[in-house]
């Protein structure tokens, strides 16, 4: 089992997907913990990196559309938004 705690500011540090069936404590910053599946965190995860691209104007595949312009790379995300009760 993997155990990951939510920070202050209510993330976890998820840079990348969980196997689908693996089970994952969380621990809450309010001292209570959830257990969630893969899936559910492998969601959780794909709709902030979504939400992080909808944002700074990229498309689905994290590529810029607007005039070539030089950036940062910043095409992936590092912290997901948790909250109690969000189970299977």
């Amino acid at each position: 089992m993997i155990n990951l705690q939510q920070d202050a500011d209510g993330f976890i540090r998820m840079n990348r997907h969980f196997p689908e069936k693996v089970r994952i404590a969380v621990t809450f910053a309010d001292g209570t913990t959830e257990e969630l599946s893969g899936g559910r965190l492998n969601k959780a995860y794909d709709d902030a990196l979504a939400e992080f691209r909808a944002r700074n104007h990229l498309d689905a595949r994290g590529y810029s559309r607007s005039p070539k312009k030089k950036t940062s790379s910043g095409n992936k995300i590092e912290f997901v938004p948790v909250h109690p009760g969000m189970g299977d």
